[in-house]
């Protein structure tokens, strides 16, 4: 239950994504024109979508770590880059969901370790 809770924090946050025009703050995707930005944005969301959703039926545990790991990484990144110019989740709303991934990821593992 933690996992899907956590999960679907990953997937709110990258809804959010999208109002914030994070791609403003990637290396590559920032000098692009927004419109350009945005279409490449969002097609890289469909490998990755993609491979999680395989990797849930095919290998659960694995994937459990991996992704506990990358949330509880994503969580610490974003912490980090709270005075980038381009930072558009300086708000409740969009900390409420990134900073609980970070927690829950560490919860989530917690329980895998100790079951």
């Amino acid at each position: 239950m933690i996992f899907s809770i956590n999960f679907a924090f990953l997937l709110l946050h990258e809804m959010d994504a999208i109002r914030a025009k994070e791609w403003r703050m990637f290396i590559i995707l920032k000098d692009m024109e927004d419109k350009r930005a945005f279409r490449v944005f969002t097609i890289l969301h469909l490998p990755l979508y993609s491979f999680l959703l395989f990797s849930f039926v095919s290998q659960q545990i694995l994937s459990f770590v991996i992704i506990d790991l990358f949330l509880i990484l994503h969580s610490i990144v974003h912490f980090f880059f709270e005075k980038h110019p381009n930072n558009d989740f300086k708000n409740l709303y969009s900390r409420l969901m990134i900073y609980p991934m970070g927690f829950l990821g560490v919860l989530h593992l917690l329980g895998l370790i100790y079951l």
